[in-house]
């Protein structure tokens, strides 16, 4: 859609119907993320833009633009995190900025943060957990009955599922966020193509229906874990015992079981999180960038 900016500040009212578009009453827009930077005075970038598993990109690009600017970027795209995590660390802390990523995995639920917070000198080992609501709400629907068609339909009416699901479907979704946690909780810069990823396609409802009559359900499991001087990881199908408390996770809810060498299991679960979640992660993470720059001030 372009870029938009004005130095004096946007209406938002008068914007939010036909201005953007059209850039009525701003003059010419930006040409590029580097022209509304400058244009826009920008302390902070927030970036949102889809995710694009195979290189991460415009989000990368975005970002690096506002870190290079003299801007913190915070942004809810786990792309970034996957392809450049490394490059863009080194690059905020050469300009004295933040690169925030909160919302890139369980809405901004504070996973991140907490390890890098409140978790100082902890080494995590592994961890296991459901991170993708679509195929939790597609797997729940044919636990009742449902073919997997009309179960992945019924999740697209929603609005749980995307008009192409395959990234869900396949693991890729899942996979992406494990390698985020692996490459930044676990200090390994794991590939995507190294996470053993199967997807929950070849499900029939038959089968999923059984084992939930076993008390063993399927859920799309992540895992990860250090093994000697590398971390493995993997997303595939599972059934879960009861005991397990991956096992009660439905819906849009997600579970993230942390094993560290302090705590041998430390969870964390999220109860059908709206899109406020994923905003309020974004919002957390602009508090925390904003305090690094206002020592002294009040904010």
């Amino acid at each position: 859609m372009g870029w938009i900016a004005d130095e004096g500040g946007l209406d938002l009212l008068l914007h939010a119907e036909y201005a953007v578009a059209n850039h009525t009453g701003v003059g010419p827009g930006p040409g590029s993320v580097e022209d509304w930077l400058c244009a826009a005075r920008a302390d902070v970038l927030f970036e949102a833009s889809s995710l694009s598993v195979a290189d991460g990109q415009p989000a990368i690009d975005h970002i690096r633009a506002a870190l290079e600017y003299g801007a913190h970027a915070i942004t809810a795209n786990k792309g970034p995190v996957v392809h450049a995590y490394r490059e863009l660390s080194e690059l905020a802390a050469a300009k004295g900025k933040k690169f925030l990523f909160e919302s890139a995995v369980m809405d901004g639920v504070p996973i991140f943060s907490m390890f890098r917070d409140s978790l100082p000198a902890i080494e995590l080992r592994g961890f296991s957990g459901i991170l993708n609501s679509t195929t939790n709400v597609i797997l729940g629907g044919m636990e009742k009955g449902l073919s997997f068609e009309e179960s992945l339909k019924k999740a697209q009416q929603i609005g749980v599922a995307e008009t192409d699901p395959n990234h869900d479907i396949e693991g890729w979704d899942a996979a992406v966020k494990v390698t985020a946690l692996v490459t930044v909780l676990m200090g390994e810069a794991i590939r995507l193509e190294e996470i053993d990823r199967e997807g929950i396609g070849k499900l029939s409802g038959e089968s999923v229906r059984v084992a939930r009559a076993a008390n063993k359900p399927y859920k799309l499991v992540c895992r990860a874990r250090r093994d000697g001087t590398r971390v493995r990881a993997s997303v595939r199908p599972e059934q879960v015992p009861l005991s397990d408390p991956m096992a009660w996770v439905t819906g849009t809810s997600s579970i993230l079981c942390l094993e560290t060498d302090v705590f041998p299991e430390l969870t964390i679960t999220e109860n059908n999180p709206g899109l406020e979640a994923t905003a309020y992660g974004m919002l957390a993470d602009f508090v925390r960038a904003v305090e690094t720059t206002a020592v002294g001030r009040e904010i």
